[in-house]
């Protein structure tokens, strides 16, 4: 971040949190997996889908970036990589307008999927935006009052999974839900490792996470079972014979998790749980992405 200069395209990319990306890609890898096993799988919209989730967690970052500022909530003596805003790279406005881009770019894709899957892709992607938006924005933000947990976890879970299996198949299933249960706990795992290190400053700013309200214990053991279900999701749709055996790769995925969780125990300094942070995120990734290589099998 100290190489970065101001307007360059570092300070772009930096705003983007490309580390972040992983909790968007891994629910559609395994919605597409499911749709390849159930005979349906569609190039077009699960790419289009891929790139969407991509664009609205990009502008999802930049959005934060700048309501956070906005609020007060990015200070100096905030613990985890600096916000582009709070650092100078870039201005408000240019931070906005990232967010607004993202966010535009996303529209014009999901056009695409709106006539592959109708209505409910409507819903489904202006409910995102908005809640995206919404998140640490608006005259309300419901990440302020401890609700950001159970936005991602449908967001990044259910809805991701099962939404990106209907726009290829025309139709809900149980298993594309089940499947969203392990990738939402994943990504709300992310944010509660971002919540744990920032509680001090977010207290401080008035920002109420589900981490401040609870205390440092209680999130850790959110953070805990979050792991755990995401093992005993694929356990539950093999016994359950909705898929194939080899989508317990996906719960090997989460054995990945083992480092950021002691790291989550046993820190002592705040910082140090930038690196469970970042392990968090792959280990997002790798579930997703591990258990559509086992819906092959």
């Amino acid at each position: 971040m100290a190489a970065l200069t101001p307007g360059s395209p570092g300070a772009w990319i930096a705003g983007a949190r490309l580390r972040t990306l992983p909790a968007a890609v891994g629910p559609v890898l395994a919605g597409g997996g499911l749709a390849w096993h159930d005979g349906g799988f569609a190039a077009a919209p699960f790419l289009a889908a891929l790139v969407a989730s991509l664009l609205i967690q990009t502008g999802t970052n930049f959005a934060n970036d700048y309501s956070d500022f906005a609020r007060g909530a990015d200070t100096a003596d905030r613990l985890g990589t600096p916000r582009v805003t709070q650092a100078g790279l870039l201005t408000a406005a240019a931070v906005r307008l990232g967010a607004a881009v993202s966010f535009a770019l996303a529209i014009a894709v999901g056009s695409y999927l709106v006539l592959v899957g109708g209505w409910p892709v409507v819903w489904i992607g202006v409910g995102a935006i908005v809640l995206a938006v919404c998140y640490t924005g608006g005259p309300w933000p419901y990440g302020y009052h401890g609700l950001g947990d159970l936005a991602v976890f449908v967001l990044f879970g259910p809805v991701a999974v099962a939404g990106t299996y209907y726009v290829q198949l025309s139709r809900w299933e149980p298993e594309a839900l089940l499947a969203g249960f392990g990738a939402g706990a994943l990504a709300t795992a992310i944010l509660v490792v971002n919540n744990l290190r920032d509680m001090a400053t977010d207290a401080a700013a008035g920002k109420r996470t589900l981490a401040v309200r609870i205390g440092p214990s209680a999130t850790r053991v959110q953070y805990s079972l979050l792991v755990v279900v995401a093992i005993a999701v694929p356990p539950i749709g093999v016994g359950a014979e909705w898929w194939p055996p080899g989508t317990l790769l996906a719960s090997v995925a989460v054995l990945l998790a083992a480092a950021p969780l002691r790291v989550v125990w046993t820190y002592e300094d705040p910082r140090t749980l930038n690196s469970a942070l970042a392990a968090t995120a792959r280990t997002a990734g790798a579930y997703g992405l591990l258990f559509a290589v086992g819906c092959l099998w």
